[in-house]
């Protein structure tokens, strides 16, 4: 993990080899960088006028200071226009500029956020808490790159790494709330590293088993407890649901319970509940071998959850959580279930299983059966569960369903806050009478002609919660991409671990 510290001193004072100072969308510098401008000889001001920067978001700009300021290079970054302004920008643009600066190979950094002036300039306040949190998580997350398995040559020398950035504030107030903000911030961005590396194992490293002890491990160094139950106990709990999918694989499936107390003990909990198929080929209805690789990764809602309850216990929320993950691969062998078998879960529905690709939906029943048992003020499911997601909403957005309209409105404004968007799908009795099966209670895929994939396995879950409040997200398009995007490396997103610590705060 990076270091990065906090420093009450101005930007005319303050020696390091490269300055990041964040820059408005507008026509002209404006006089929050007046003094750096003059000092400059102006270069930034004609920066602008020539148009090669503009403050766009995430626009960097790289100058050479040579020895007329304190820094030896300027590193201009966008936050985007002042009325646009809001922590996902700064967010974002701390990731894009820390980028850029360790590309060029600069060890150590300083990070201007001079606050008054910062605040003056957008009309706004910005606390020092929240704009060095944001900055501290997208240094962080920008950063982000998973290489266990690459050898380490002896005749190349390692790649440049950002070692240090030192984040100036401009007031001894803002001293104090800046340490709190950067503290929490590491601390968030290191859960959300600890969920992108367990997307990142392979499957052969990251079983059923190797999620429990990850659970475990993270529960004793951040103060919650983790109880896993195998498949003798599932088998008594009647998850016969979850056992199913379970049955053709060689990899024993856990049941992984995580419990957070940091309200009083009666308080209802929050309920998370994360997919964890640990490597998915389909099952007897085998997917197509092409990015079947990337199937590693159908245990994203489980590394959402994990990482979740370590940011909660490790930023010490005063609210109850529980994490519920069930594990398992989804294999094709002698014992695998087929299409036709009917499965009978812990609900007592019975269940018609018409293809066994759609497993994830099988296993999540149980899990939101076993959530009843707490009691919970709010039950929340993050899977991987449909490609059909990808088709409505690409990797801009999870889709959101629910039966508590408020929880769903809560979320979203959360996924707002946190740049983790998502994207309301409705939830109609017609997607209910869709899974409704001629020989069993229930059947795990909808009939030809339906369409709507995504809504129809909510509308499949949706038979498990009860009267508990309850929304699904489908992070199938979020959880895993194809570029770098600011602080989101290629590949795992960690996606849902911000998004569900903000849902709690709120309540906290």
């Amino acid at each position: 993990m990076i270091k990065i510290t906090v420093k009450e001193e101005n930007h005319s004072r303050h020696k390091t080899p490269c300055l990041i100072v964040p820059c408005l969308d507008q026509e002209t510098p404006g006089p929050y960088l007046n003094s750096l401008d003059q000092a400059l000889n102006k270069v930034i001001s004609q920066s602008y006028k020539d148009r090669r920067f503009q403050g766009k978001l995430n626009q960097t700009l790289l100058l050479n200071a040579k020895g007329l300021f304190t820094a030896d290079h300027v590193l201009l970054v966008g936050v985007g226009k002042a009325d646009e302004f809001n922590l996902e920008k700064l967010r974002q643009a701390s990731a894009s500029s820390v980028k850029l600066a360790q590309k060029s190979c600069f060890t150590k950094a300083g990070f201007d956020f001079a606050n008054k002036a910062l605040s003056k300039a957008l009309g706004k306040k910005v606390s020092a808490q929240d704009g060095t949190q944001a900055i501290a998580e997208g240094a962080a997350l920008g950063l982000y790159r998973f290489d266990e398995y690459k050898s380490k040559s002896k005749d190349e020398p390692p790649p440049s790494q950002i070692k240090e950035i030192v984040v100036l504030v401009d007031s001894k107030q803002d001293l104090a709330q800046g340490r709190k903000g950067v503290s929490r911030g590491l601390t968030i961005a290191s859960a959300v590293m600890e969920a992108r590396s367990l997307q990142s194992h392979p499957s052969n490293k990251a079983t059923p088993s190797y999620l429990a002890q990850t659970a475990r491990a993270l529960g004793r160094k951040h103060g919650f407890t983790c109880k896993v139950l195998g498949p003798g106990e599932m088998n008594k709990l009647g998850m016969g649901s979850l056992m199913g999918v379970a049955q053709g694989s060689e990899e024993p499936a856990r049941f992984i319970i995580m419990e957070y107390s940091g309200a009083k003990k009666k308080g209802s909990p929050v309920v998370l509940v994360g997919k964890g198929v640990t490597f998915d080929t389909g099952g007897i209805s085998l997917k197509p071998s092409a990015s079947m690789d990337e199937m590693k990764m159908d245990m994203s809602g489980a590394a959402a959850v994990i990482g979740a309850m370590a940011a909660v216990a490790g930023v010490k929320l005063p609210v109850n959580v529980i994490g519920l993950v069930p594990a398992t691969e989804n294999m094709p062998s002698g014992k695998a279930i087929k299409p036709g078998d009917i499965l009978t879960s812990m609900s007592k529905k019975t269940i018609e299983v018409l293809n066994t690709d759609a497993e994830g939906r099988l296993i999540l029943c149980d899990a939101l059966s076993y959530a009843e048992r707490y009691k919970p003020r709010a039950v929340i499911d993050l899977a991987t569960l449909t490609g059909a997601v990808l088709h409505a909403l690409g990797h801009q957005a999870a889709a959101i369903m629910g039966n508590d309209d408020a929880l769903i409105a809560d979320l979203i404004a959360s996924g707002e806050e946190t740049g983790e968007r998502l994207w309301q799908l409705p939830l109609w009795p017609e997607h209910e009478k869709a899974i409704k099966s001629d020989v069993a209670d229930l059947k795990n895929i909808a009939g030809p002609g339906v369409g709507a994939g995504t809504i129809t396995g909510a509308a499949f879950l949706k038979q498990f919660v009860g009267d508990m409040p309850w929304v699904h997200i489908d992070i199938a398009g979020t959880a895993w991409g194809g570029e770098d995007r600011h602080y989101v490396s290629k590949g795992p997103s960690g996606y849902g671990v911000r998004l569900l610590l903000r849902y709690l705060e709120q309540l906290s």
